[in-house]
């Protein structure tokens, strides 16, 4: 980006429903501790189911992050001209399941984050609640790892390569930011 980064940097999350990952995503990149107040978070879907998913806002509760206004939502919101103008735009959607991803027009820098889709998970409760927690334990190391690049330091190519690197790693031991 190469500027000076003393403002919060706004970021969109992007699934389908906007009822998981978008949601989980969005509440820990606004959460301080997590994403260090570098930025402010949203999210969005393209078919948004209308509601949350209630294990989303449970295993949000349980890691002590605010839940305070998230909603389900539609990505139009966030193209509306009064809408807030994004620096960054990752998609959430699984492509391993063949989930098409929603893609988002203009100039932020974008990168596929796909996560399994937990709310998919129909098997047992107890199967669900560990999707949720995997879905959050990626997407929390995500979000740290991306709240730790020297994003004034780096050159858009250089961030565009650390996003999708980031976007690759699937577990805390993963550190793609480590090797460059």
């Amino acid at each position: 980006m190469n500027a000076t980064v003393d403002a919060p940097l706004n970021v969109l999350f992007l699934c389908i429903g906007n009822s998981a990952r978008s949601i989980l995503a969005e509440a820990m990149a606004n959460h301080a501790p997590i994403a260090r107040g570098k930025f402010r978070a949203y999210s969005a879907g393209s078919q948004p189911k209308g509601e949350v998913d209630p294990l989303a806002m449970e295993v949000l509760r349980q890691s002590r992050i605010p839940t305070d206004g998230l909603r389900s939502k539609s990505w139009d919101e966030f193209a509306a001209p009064d809408a807030p103008k994004m620096h960054f735009v990752f998609t959430v959607c699984d492509e391993a399941s063949m989930e098409a991803c929603p893609v988002w027009p203009g100039q932020p820098m974008t990168a596929r984050w796909g996560v399994p889709d937990p709310a998919a998970v129909t098997t047992s409760e107890q199967d669900r609640r560990r999707a949720f927690l995997d879905a959050a334990l990626v997407l929390r190391r995500r979000i740290e790892l991306f709240a730790s690049l020297p994003l004034d330091k780096l050159s858009r190519m250089a961030l565009q390569a650390r996003l999708d690197d980031i976007g690759r790693a699937s577990s805390a031991a993963e550190s793609p930011t480590s090797s460059a």
